[in-house]
């Protein structure tokens, strides 16, 4: 029976008195491991890292909610880089500078708002004349039909079955639902072109302000750096400015002479169309220029359009490859294949916007680069200039001297001694001449000729001595 205490509860067992026995290890001889403790800094280093993913993860999503504005900054931007040399002249002459940006910017849009308007009037013209037309064309069209291919096609069958179709059913309803989004569209466009115009105003006219707050915060051997890199992009940007209208006047002329040998009315004003569409809009400005020429064309003979697009698709080709990359690599100084890579860049990551704004950008940078690039002297050297290291003509000679000494396989051992000697009594002998004799290597440069004579290689003396 267990022992008690007074109170009836069991007592505590007590050690027997005497050393206290050492604990046992474990059966399987295994280490007991000391109790894991969770490092101080990880819980820190956990909330710094979700902090860090979700401000990422903020402005990421503010950056593609803004990209749109951005890139109307960007192109205000360059904007203002391309009118700051005629607000510049006319600052320097007493004018404020706001007011100059004003009359600047009101000039520009007065010359686009009255070509845009004579063109939408001669084009309207030209729609109504189509339409007035349209029987006639679709008569001479089934007159041809009939006359090569012997059908008995009648204008007023053509016309039912166009009426009739299913196709034209879907492309008036369509047309009918799409006219709202292209109503907003063009409402996008215009607030589109109001705040770029807006934000060009801002950085032209107040230009000094802006790059007296960018240096405010910069040391001075930064505001150097800043001041010479805005002054290298207003003149790369006005340089490429002075290319594209360059060649906006070379394309019109070039057309304008087409137009009016052909006989295409408003060729002055078609010429301008062009010339302007296609230097200034990229990527789709080429096709957006040839195709109203080709309209007005069709009105007054079919195959006119024809050869107005032959015209235009040759011409892309020659401006492409001949002329731009030239006018280009002279008033931006950049090369023609960085011109061209540059706009190819500029296309995939902004579209046409990127097409545009690709060449002045590349050619600021490299312009600004260059001031930190260490250049040397070019060493004298043929193959800097594309052509081969050619070999000296002693050592030539001695080359050939060598190979003609040298005995052909399977010769008589005599024959090749003789040869040999005949060499050595030439040049004076072994100790004489310094030639090779019989079973010693020929040593290059002092071979004979086919005359007789020593060659001495490098030295230039008879007899192979130097001094």
């Amino acid at each position: 029976m267990a022992p008690t205490d007074e109170t009836g509860q069991l007592a505590p067992h007590t050690a027997p008195s005497g050393p206290t026995p050492p604990e046992r290890p474990p059966a399987d001889g295994a280490a007991v491991a000391p109790p894991v403790r969770m490092p101080r800094w990880l819980p820190r280093a956990l909330v710094l890292a979700l902090s860090l993913y979700a401000v990422f993860q903020l402005g990421s999503w503010a950056f593609h909610q803004l990209t749109g504005l951005l890139i109307n900054i960007l192109i205000a931007f360059f904007l203002a880089l391309a009118v700051e040399p005629a607000v510049s002249w006319m600052a320097s002459r007493g004018v404020r500078r706001g007011l100059a940006t004003a009359l600047v910017f009101l000039a520009v849009m007065v010359a686009t708002a009255g070509f845009v308007t004579l063109l939408g009037s001669m084009l309207a013209g030209q729609i109504i004349k189509i339409v007035e037309d349209f029987p006639e064309y679709l008569d001479s069209v089934i007159n041809w039909v009939n006359g090569h291919f012997h059908t008995e096609l009648r204008r007023v069958d053509v016309q039912e079955g166009l009426l009739r179709s299913d196709w034209l059913r879907t492309y008036v309803q369509n047309s009918a639902t799409g006219v709202l989004d292209v109503s907003a569209q063009v409402l996008g466009g215009l607030f589109q072109l109001l705040t770029i115009a807006l934000f060009s105003f801002y950085f032209a006219a107040d230009g000094p302000r802006l790059r007296r707050a960018i240096c405010s915060v910069l040391p001075p051997a930064r505001q150097a750096e800043v001041l010479r890199a805005w002054e290298i992009a207003v003149d790369k940007t006005g340089g490429y400015i002075y290319s594209r209208g360059l060649m906006a006047l070379i394309s019109g002329i070039a057309h304008y002479i087409l137009l009016e040998a052909l006989g295409v009315p408003y060729a002055p004003v078609l010429a301008v169309w062009v010339g302007l569409v296609s230097q200034f809009i990229p990527t789709i400005g080429t096709y957006l220029a040839g195709a109203l020429p080709m309209l007005v064309a069709f009105t007054v003979d079919p195959w006119y359009a024809l050869w107005v697009l032959a015209f235009v698709v040759v011409y892309q080709q020659f401006e492409n490859y001949m002329l731009q990359p030239k006018l280009t690599s002279r008033t931006v100084d950049i090369h023609p294949a960085v011109a061209f890579g540059s706009v190819i860049v500029g296309t995939a990551l902004l579209g046409a916007v990127g097409a545009l704004i690709a060449i002045p950008a590349v050619a600021t940078l490299q312009a600004f680069l260059g001031a930190y690039v260490k250049r040397y002297a070019v060493t004298d050297d043929p193959r800097v200039q594309g052509h081969r290291r050619a070999r000296p003509v002693a050592t030539t000679r001695a080359w050939w001297s060598g190979v003609r000494q040298r005995p052909a396989p399977g010769a008589e051992s005599g024959a090749a001694g003789r040869g040999v000697a005949g060499s050595s009594a030439v040049a004076g002998g072994p100790t004489a001449g310094g030639g090779p004799t019989d079973g010693e290597p020929t040593v290059p440069g002092q071979g004979v000729d086919a005359d007789g004579d020593s060659d001495a290689g490098s030295t230039g003396r008879p007899g192979g001595s130097s001094s």
